[in-house]
């Protein structure tokens, strides 16, 4: 049988390090793969790169591919405010893996990071993505961008910026939707109790909670009805 890896990273404490822009984003980036295949998928591997396969290698493991959440600099790379922030187009310089995403982030990710179409791949809801002997579920949970993906792995729930420990991403965004964001989180909230929500951003002193904590506790699952959870948190 397999043997799932698994790690959670923190922007300018693990990797990037004394990065200003790493350190207030506070990103997670992860590592999945299986330890006995030798091989691993980065998730949302932006800030630096070349410390998370270098990371992953110290652990024996070799980069097979990157799984992308969703197509913002602090993700994947690309430029804000004048500064450019390496991710995937810097990690296929050292490595030629492909790039797994939702189908419809697929233009924003290359526009974003200058990545070539023929490295990314498309991907629908409920694809499985296979490393070693571990497979990725690909649960497409629009409402922060419209191509936001979480990836499901045994009971392990990478959420990107879909959901977080607290609260949940932006909804006023150029292809934000607060709507679909709803039908998202309640989605999420339909599985199990000990799924464990992994986000992409500490924004609450733990780094993960499991399912039955986060509907208790964070907010966003507070409304019982779209039209009130659209009241509350879509503003006027």
């Amino acid at each position: 049988m397999a043997s799932l890896y698994f790690r959670q990273f923190l922007s300018g404490r693990d990797f990037a390090a004394g990065d200003p822009v790493a350190t207030q984003m506070l990103n997670h980036a992860y590592a999945i793969g299986d330890r006995d295949a030798g091989r691993v998928l980065l998730v949302d591997p932006a800030h630096a790169p070349g410390e998370l396969v270098e990371l992953v290698g110290a652990d024996g493991l070799e980069v097979a591919g990157v799984l992308a959440t969703h197509h913002h600099f602090d993700h994947v790379g690309g430029r804000i405010s004048g500064h450019h922030v390496d991710g995937i187009a810097e990690l296929l310089e050292a490595v030629d893996v492909p790039v797994h995403a939702q189908r419809a982030e697929l233009p924003r990710i290359e526009e974003a990071t200058g990545v070539p179409a023929s490295s990314l791949v498309a991907h629908d809801d409920g694809d499985a993505i296979g490393v070693g002997g571990i497979g990725v579920r690909v649960l497409h949970t629009p409402g922060h961008t419209a191509g936001s993906q979480c990836l499901l792995v045994g009971s392990l729930l990478v959420t990107g910026d879909t959901l977080f420990v607290d609260g949940c991403g932006r909804m006023d965004l150029d292809d934000s939707d607060p709507a679909a964001m709803y039908r998202s989180l309640r989605r999420l909230a339909e599985l199990p109790d000990d799924t464990v929500v992994l986000p992409g951003h500490r924004y609450s002193p733990d780094p993960s909670a499991p399912m039955s904590a986060v509907r208790q506790a964070n907010v966003v699952f507070g409304p019982s009805s779209e039209a009130s959870w659209l009241a509350a948190f879509a503003g006027p």
